[in-house]
């Protein structure tokens, strides 16, 4: 298993790693990882990797099912680090960043439209969620106002664990019918937005995140598609 260093601090840019393996498709596996993997709907992390003077581009990075170790996908077929080699990895971090804001936002939008979501995606730019509900919203204006709003109050974002058992007293906490939080590997990560005692947001999340919603920035509601007889997807931009 890999080192998750992404989940220590997302806002590690870079850190010295060894390589652990690599994977049969030409991955790299380390033995901790400060790339984090395609999963939940947010993209894999891109950057580098050097080692004796060379340098090797990272497209993206997954989750090996052989190994379930973490592996950082080069962008071009080349010589990879030794397995055992020391190397310094380094974020694409303007990417990542972007990436932790639009997270972050969409977790605000499934406050703000308090239907349960059946999907969603994260980009660089936009993201957008799939919400089981017949209509489209009407009040699109009011919706982007209380957005902005989470986002002026500056709260703050953190993480808190629970078992697997508390959970399933808590099935309320589960906001998305696809994709279950994860089992069989421990406590479950909660990402709350707001205080303890008042939360404006509080569901299981593996993904990365900004420390505060003002970090965010201005947020501009996108296109509302229809998606079959219940399903309505609702796109969110970063930027006014």
């Amino acid at each position: 298993m890999t080192g998750e260093l992404f989940r220590e601090d997302a806002y590690l840019r870079d850190a010295p790693a060894r390589v652990a393996a690599h994977t049969p498709e030409g991955g790299v596996i380390l033995d901790k990882s400060l790339f984090y993997p395609t999963g939940g709907g947010q993209p894999g992390d891109s950057g580098w990797l050097t080692w004796d003077k060379q340098v090797l581009s990272i497209a993206t990075t997954v989750r090996d099912r052989d190994s379930g170790g973490i592996a950082l996908v080069p962008a071009e077929p080349r010589a990879l680090p030794p397995v055992g080699a020391y190397v310094t990895q380094e974020l694409d971090w303007d990417r990542r960043h972007k990436h932790m804001r639009v997270h972050t936002a969409l977790h605000l939008l499934s406050v703000v439209i308090p239907h349960a979501v059946t999907g969603g995606q994260i980009s660089a730019s936009h993201g957008r969620l799939d919400f089981n509900m017949p209509d489209a919203p009407q009040d699109r204006d009011e919706l982007e106002g209380a957005l902005n709003h989470f986002v002026s109050l500056d709260a703050r974002v953190s993480e808190d664990w629970i078992t697997e058992d508390e959970l399933d007293a808590s099935p309320e906490l589960v906001k998305t019918m696809s994709v279950a939080p994860p089992r069989g590997r421990g406590d479950i990560r909660l990402v709350r937005i707001g205080e303890p005692q008042e939360p404006i947001d509080l569901q299981p999340c593996g993904g990365t995140h900004v420390a505060r919603t003002g970090e965010i920035g201005a947020l501009r509601l996108g296109k509302i598609e229809k998606k079959g007889r219940l399903n309505r997807r609702v796109y969110l931009h970063l930027g006014g």
